[in-house]
């Protein structure tokens, strides 16, 4: 992995391959390639580092800028190194074909022993060499037939798009579990592993299937599976702008998806709560007033910072709606066969759509006959096609690989969907009026943190010389703990760890002193005293301990050694502005630090592979 970008048309394809690479550098990556047609040959050119260093390989090549048939790869490494002989594009030993591929190749040594046996020389030490190796092997002026002979040789997850000098402005594509979207332009198609690489040029989008593989020449695409024959995917079109892809002036992607929570929280809700009736309108979970009555269990699945979303859903689910609901951390659920009844709602989290444990859960939950909704951010993604149900986030783009705004507007669909569980239960219209005010109010009280930027950059300056960060809190600010401890150590590299304030007496402490700060969430209501208690125990070991406290709270603010102030409000609510204010304190500590903040060193946006 990481990520993907083909061309085939009429105009030149090596500036759509750079634009299109350049705009998936916010995946993070460590390597770059191109391989295009030329008259002679397909020609490959890639280079260890930024796709900066690919474009000044190539420098003013007049060779390659005629080409209008190519493919592009940044590479995260996996099967070796991050070197300029790992990096994609491979090509194929002897009949000149190239390849590039996301994904792991799981009976890559036993393919790569068998191609050794064959006479194969093996330049580099990925899996996705074996995979070209593989096609080339296979060959016989047929690459579709190549292509698909030797994915069913393959064990594993693949993304990939191939292309022969032999069948000059052809590609293949294909995928199972990675994902391959097609943008659809005049005499041309552009392919790539993320919308964000084909929204300048086009926003008419075919996502693929698992085990689909499209031939495509110019505009002609012509879809198949790798088991029949040919098929047909709805056409989709992209709902956001290329500009919504740009900085537009703030100095990092990171803070402009941080200003644009209120708007993204907005967007969210619009159209999702009704007042008259005091109920959530969330028609794509499909699921009637009498089933939501008689679900018996809520299990909601998700990886990293969508499974921190998932513990706030499961608070107010149990808390409002009276449901029993757990949070499963998704890589684990298959692989210890959960039990799931099909009186279960299985809920999979996914900013991309596209996390591969994410989508196994998925896969697991809907083969042991539970309801299974999605809640994803990317229309068309494999987890939203895959189980026909659940609710978009309609937060826009985020580019950023620390995820902000998913975050938020994760947790305001989550407190949607347990008013909406709790009015087919015992909840009045009343309580529910009263429950979708507190909510509306979200996005005014994220802009009054914002408004705090520069007051919260100036507590960061307090924050940038230790050598490990504690983040506690208690119920709902549990999970703001474990993200703002996720925020820091993603992008400022300062080591940090989110625990339930009980817990820290049952080992952290023994790690507490002058050089080990303590972020304590201690929001009026209850526990807070329990809270302010840690905190008392944190600074008799010599800890500094930064407060996030609710505005006007003299005895918490007293009690702290410094503060970030967050507007009054329920703790459920609560919930939202408080992890704003993590994301504003770990933004600005690792901006001081200099730290690569939209491209974290060894993360990717969208973990695709188990």
């Amino acid at each position: 992995m990481c990520g993907i970008v083909a061309y085939t048309g009429s105009r030149p394809a090596l500036p759509v391959l750079l634009s299109g690479l350049k705009r998936l550098e916010y995946r993070g990556y460590d390597s770059a390639g191109i391989a295009v047609e030329t008259p002679d040959a397909i020609a490959i050119r890639k280079a260890k580092g930024k796709v900066s260093e690919l474009v000044n390989l190539l420098g003013e090549n007049n060779s390659l800028e005629s080409s209008t048939c190519g493919i592009a790869h940044t590479r995260w490494a996996t099967h070796g190194p991050p070197t300029t002989e790992n990096a994609h594009p491979h090509a194929g030993g002897k009949n000149n074909i190239a390849l590039v591929h996301n994904g792991i190749i799981e009976n890559h040594r036993a393919l790569r022993a068998k191609l050794t046996a064959a006479g194969y020389t093996f330049l580099s030490e990925t899996d996705t060499e074996v995979l070209a190796h593989l096609v080339d092997s296979l060959y016989q002026g047929n690459l579709v037939e190549a292509v698909t002979t030797a994915l069913k040789e393959v064990e594993g997850t693949f993304g990939i798009a191939a292309m022969a000098h032999a069948e000059p402005g052809t590609l293949v594509v294909a995928r199972r579990g990675s994902p391959i979207v097609l943008g659809l332009g005049e005499k041309e198609t552009i392919v790539a592993s993320d919308a964000s690489a084909i929204i300048k040029h086009t926003r008419q989008a075919i996502y693929l299937d698992d085990n689909d593989i499209a031939i495509i020449k110019g505009s002609e695409v012509d879809i198949r599976t790798l088991d029949a024959g040919s098929v047909s995917r709805q056409t989709s079109e992209i709902d956001w702008s290329s500009d919504a892809a740009e900085k537009g002036g703030y100095e990092h992607y990171m803070l402009k998806e941080i200003f644009e929570q209120p708007e993204a929280i907005c967007n969210t809700l619009r159209g999702r709560l009704d007042s008259n009736r005091g109920n959530a309108l969330l028609s794509g979970l499909n699921l009637s007033p009498r089933e939501l009555a008689d679900l018996h269990r809520v299990l909601i699945v998700g990886c990293g910072t969508s499974m921190n979303a998932g513990l706030v859903g499961e608070y107010a689910i149990e808390d409002f709606a009276g449901v029993l609901a757990e949070v499963e951390q998704a890589a684990e659920f298959r692989y210890r066969n959960p039990i799931v009844n099909p009186s279960d709602l299985v809920v999979a989290i996914s900013q991309s759509g596209e996390t591969a444990d994410t989508l196994a859960a998925v896969r697991e939950a809907i083969d042991k006959g539970a309801l299974v909704s999605g809640l994803v951010n990317t229309v068309g993604s494999t987890i939203a096609r895959e189980t026909g149900r659940g609710v978009y986030l309609h937060a826009g783009p985020e580019i950023s690989v620390a995820s902000t705004k998913a975050f938020t507007s994760q947790v305001s669909v989550l407190l949607m969907m347990a008013l909406k569980f709790a009015r087919s239960r015992r909840m009045s219209r009343e309580s529910g009026c009263q429950m979708i005010r507190e909510i509306e109010a979200i996005p005014g009280l994220v802009q009054q943190v914002l408004d705090q930027n520069d007051a919260i950059a100036k507590v960061a300056e307090r924050y940038l010389d230790q050598t490990s960060t504690f983040f506690i809190g208690r119920g709902y600010m549990y999970p703001v703990a474990l993200e703002g401890a996720l925020k820091l150590k993603e992008i400022s590299y300062i080591h940090a760890e989110g625990y339930h304030a009980a817990e820290l007496k049952h080992g952290p402490i023994a790690l507490l002193e002058e050089t080990v700060p303590v972020i304590a969430l201690c929001n009026d209501g209850p526990g807070k005293d329990k809270t302010l208690g840690n905190v008392a125990e944190c600074q008799a070991r010599d800890s500094r301990v930064l407060g996030i406290v609710t505005e006007g709270d003299t005895e918490a603010i007293a009690t702290v050694d410094d503060h970030i102030a967050v507007p009054a409000c329920p703790l459920y609510t609560a919930v939202v502005p408080s992890t704003v204010a993590l994301q504003l304190l770990s933004y600005h500590i690792a901006r001081l630090k200099g730290c690569a903040i939209d491209q974290p060193r060894n993360l990717a946006k969208s973990v695709t592979v188990e």
